[in-house]
């Protein structure tokens, strides 16, 4: 109600955090210039589902314009200020939204586990 909610709040020491991707998710980039990532299926849950309901063990997750752009970007020596940079320059039309987003893609990256920051 006061003030910014805790989603919109961005901390300067995220923002100098430098990423990398993970190992365990190998990524090819198409001739089209997007980022195809591939994901592993792994646990109890996962096993199930692939033995009884015939899901696949490995997702192949398709990243679109933007987030085909910013996952170059990661590249274990730019900072999030300078992926948004990147992205500000790649897409100069969106600049005015492009922090929330880039951010809202790291923390989604993260979560899944495709990326992670260096300490």
């Amino acid at each position: 109600m006061f003030g910014k909610r805790r989603e919109d709040k961005v901390s300067a020491n995220f923002m100098d955090r430098i990423y990398v991707h993970n190992l365990d998710c190998p990524f090819e980039k198409k001739k089209d210039g997007t980022i195809v990532v591939d994901m592993e299926h792994k646990g109890f849950f996962s096993f199930v589902a692939q033995k009884g309901f015939g899901k696949p063990r490995i997702s192949h997750i398709v990243l679109d314009e933007y987030g085909s752009t910013l996952w170059e970007a990661i590249d274990g020596k730019n900072t999030v200020w300078d992926a948004v940079r990147v992205m500000e320059e790649a897409f100069p039309d969106e600049k005015k939204d492009m922090l929330k987003r880039v951010v809202t893609f790291f923390r989604t990256l993260e979560s899944n586990g495709f990326i992670f920051h260096r300490p």
